[in-house]
């Protein structure tokens, strides 16, 4: 008979078992979080489309400036934002977080029902929402290892993936349509109630934290270059982040700068480009929810490897399909393949974090990714303008090719398995 061990989060209580049937079964306070998480999610997509909707009424540049200000010191003050939810606790950072924003979005809705939308609202508005950002996306990024046990992490990841994807989906279009229903402050109300939705779940949601010693207790900046160090020293966790943040910038580019320019190159329209974003998608939800249900394979660093060489050939497909139908199967392949890469390497970068250093490793993360989208962006945007969209899905392809190949000849990534007692697919 397996014995039973129970842990109590907050108002929940969960009980695991040794069994590995039980084992397969993500734990409630899980889902609990997660369905608040993604209506959080969703409310910050629409309210991020009204706000650069209602700043490109100012002009093209005023719009630059509301999402630089939203971007900028987002990326400034990530590893500021690990290390203080490393000491504080990640359900405290959020908490904050969400009571700020619910402050800062309740005020938006009222000041621009009476004054309509003036620039500098909207840039104070995004400072805020980028600096928020900053602190809350490490403690939010480090809850699903907080929450289940180390061998259903990358299910947990693989789910919260998916549902990410279907936000991304949706997300602007709600916005759209709260824009167009009753302008900024409806989709500022809207963004509101997501974050009171979100506070009630943190309020019953208690992951386990034992906070530092005033001893051991350093200066902030102290453990931010402490946070830095360990991404450096432990083992795998430095080619595994140089690997996804690699990856991040040659396929979110695809997506938000080639697609267009191809569906105009070949005069598929915005709805044609639509449908090629959308099938990326969907390749990326069909998969990550298999993902959740069957588990990984015994190799994740191979097969992560492997789908990355996958992506590139789908790219390439969608640069050099001659009708929308190919370009449509091609991010499906791409998705799917995104998908397979994303929910194999992410929960090892959850797993190799050590307990005191998960929304450091978090941000250091999201860090390389910012800077590396910053040149890669600037860079595909350069060649495609160049020479063409094709021109620039060449580079994206030859770059992840290079990029699997690195991690298919990197021992530390060729060497890592699944977590132990993980369901792993056949």
């Amino acid at each position: 008979m397996p014995v039973a061990h129970v842990r109590r989060w907050g108002r929940f209580i969960v009980t695991a078992s040794s069994s590995t049937a039980e084992k397969t079964v993500l734990p409630r306070i899980f889902h609990v979080w997660l369905g608040g998480a993604l209506v959080s999610q969703l409310g910050d997509a629409a309210l991020y489309f009204a706000l650069g909707w209602a700043a490109s009424a100012h002009g093209g540049l005023a719009a630059g400036w509301v999402l630089t200000a939203v971007a900028l010191p987002r990326t400034i003050l990530l590893l500021l934002g690990g290390a203080v939810g490393d000491r504080l606790g990640a359900r405290q950072v959020m908490i904050i977080g969400d009571a700020v924003m619910l402050v800062v979005a309740v005020t938006l809705a009222v000041v621009s029902e009476a004054t309509g939308a003036p620039l500098a609202i909207l840039v104070i508005a995004a400072l805020i929402v980028g600096t928020n950002d900053a602190f809350y996306l490490p403690s939010s990024g480090s809850m699903p290892r907080r929450l289940v046990e180390p061998e259903l992490l990358p299910r947990a990841v693989a789910l919260r993936q998916s549902g990410t994807q279907v936000i991304g989906l949706v997300g602007a279009p709600v916005g759209g349509a709260l824009v167009a229903f009753a302008g900024l402050s409806a989709a500022a109300w809207a963004d509101a109630i997501t974050f009171a939705v979100v506070l009630v779940v943190l309020v019953m949601v208690r992951p386990p934290f034992t906070p530092p010693s005033p001893a051991q207790r350093k200066h902030i900046l102290r453990e931010v270059w402490e946070g830095i160090q360990v991404a450096v020293r432990t083992p795998g966790l430095g080619p595994v982040l140089l690997l996804v943040a690699g990856a991040a910038g040659f396929v979110l580019p695809f997506a938000a700068l080639l697609i267009p320019l191809l569906a105009r190159e070949h005069g598929w329209g915005s709805t044609g480009a639509g449908f090629v974003v959308g099938a990326q998608s969907m390749g990326t939800i069909v998969v990550t929810l298999i993902v959740s249900r069957r588990g990984i394979f015994a190799r994740p660093g191979v097969v992560a490897a492997l789908a990355l060489a996958v992506v590139a050939v789908g790219e390439l497909a969608v640069g050099l399909a001659p009708a929308l139908p190919m370009a449509i199967t091609g991010a499906t392949g791409v998705g799917a393949a995104s998908g397979m890469f994303v929910s194999h390497l992410s929960p090892l970068l959850l797993s190799a974090a050590p307990d005191t250093h998960l929304a450091r490793v978090q941000a250091i993360l999201s860090v390389i990714q910012s800077v590396t989208l910053l040149a890669t962006n600037n860079i595909i945007g350069s060649v495609a303008h160049a020479l063409g969209p094709r021109a620039g899905t060449l580079v994206c392809t030859a770059a992840l090719l290079i990029c699997a190949a690195a991690g298919l000849f990197s021992r530390p990534i060729r060497r890592i398995s699944r977590p132990a007692g993980q369901a792993v697919r056949s």
